[in-house]
């Protein structure tokens, strides 16, 4: 990855809609080098898929919740089947293995407290594995970037 790929994926990742011809002004190339640049970070995997971010408040889901997970064992299996069963339940919005004090955290999408209590009621205590779990509720979004640096 040169300047050129660089530049190009930080309008991208701002607007992944961004025609060539714009998007080659911008960068100092023609449409068609933006064109092949583009195409090789597809090919590559650089660029992962091009998504469209809803805006939470609007679409009802105004509160995030952060959850920390902590499994009976660490057993292969038991990760394994907590892994493989949050991936199926869409409030889910992130879970993520770590080291510390509880094997995971959750950030669960909800419409507010009584939503939430449905999830941990009839998806959380239900997760295979799952010992404990610690809700945080977050208070308000200060920021939350989609953009990776380059």
């Amino acid at each position: 990855m040169d300047k050129f790929d660089a530049a190009i994926l930080k309008i991208l990742q701002e607007d992944g809609q961004t025609p060539f011809a714009d998007l080659g002004e911008r960068v100092g190339l023609s449409p068609s080098a933006c064109h092949k640049r583009v195409k090789e970070l597809w090919r590559s995997g650089m660029i992962a898929q091009q998504v469209v971010i809803v805006d939470e408040a609007k679409a009802g889901l105004e509160t995030s919740v952060f959850v920390q997970a902590t499994l009976k064992n660490q057993q292969e299996a038991t990760l394994s089947a907590f892994e493989k069963a949050v991936t199926r339940h869409r409030e889910i919005m992130e879970c993520y293995l770590m080291a510390g004090l509880s094997d995971y955290l959750l950030r669960i999408l909800c419409r507010d407290g009584a939503d939430y209590e449905r999830i941990h009621a009839d998806i959380l205590t239900r997760l295979p594995g799952v010992e404990r779990v610690i809700t945080n509720f977050a208070i308000r979004k200060v920021f939350r970037r989609t953009a990776v640096p380059l």
